[in-house]
């Protein structure tokens, strides 16, 4: 196969979209479905199917023959799961320490058996919110983004993107006043 691979490899580095189009009828599946064991989601095993292959576009040059394709292309995806897997980790983070901090009682809001779906409740405001508001937003407080840079990212003013997130910010914490969660967690975590 590594034969194979190297004819179509050779077309491919030089920016053959047929060769591409075959590599991914070859290896998409396959790696779909790695991608599935691991992250239990379809949304999620398909955006690391299509990060790995904009990846390998991305750096067709460089790209070694000789060597098993197979394996490179395992290798990017499974740094790709472990990459979802701590913006997970990190989202999931925050959202705890925004929770705990709306929380009145904070040593037992951990063992509290609303948690979870305090945590939705979080992930479902998010989702609410007005499609640039919830990039500015996201991209701040989950992702860690400079405001220049979601400027940047986003096309909009520097106090675009704090007018989104303060906005972000009011809209959550009416929302989670309605359930009588209250706190500072806002000021604390978000306005720096």
């Amino acid at each position: 196969m590594i034969t194979n691979d190297n004819k179509l490899l050779k077309k491919f580095k030089k920016g053959d979209h047929e060769s591409f189009e075959k590599i991914f009828n070859l290896y998409s599946k396959s790696m779909f479905r790695f991608s599935l064991r691991y992250l239990g989601s379809k949304e999620a095993a398909e955006d690391v199917v299509q990060e790995v292959f904009l990846k390998i576009w991305n750096n067709r040059k460089e790209i070694k023959l000789g060597t098993s394709f197979k394996s490179y292309l395992f290798t990017i995806t499974l740094n790709s799961i472990r990459k979802h897997f701590n913006k997970l980790s990190r989202s999931n983070e925050l959202k705890h320490d925004i929770l705990y901090d709306f929380s009145n009682n904070k040593p037992i809001f951990d063992d509290h058996p609303g948690y979870q779906e305090l945590l939705d409740k979080l992930d479902d405001l998010i989702k609410q919110m007005p499609e640039k508001r919830k990039e500015a937003f996201v991209k701040k407080k989950i992702e860690g983004k400079s405001l220049k840079e979601i400027s940047e990212e986003l096309g909009i003013s520097t106090k675009t993107v704090e007018y989104h997130i303060t906005e972000a910010m009011k809209f959550l914490k009416t929302e989670f006043d309605k359930l009588r969660i209250h706190g500072m967690v806002f000021f604390h975590l978000f306005i720096q």
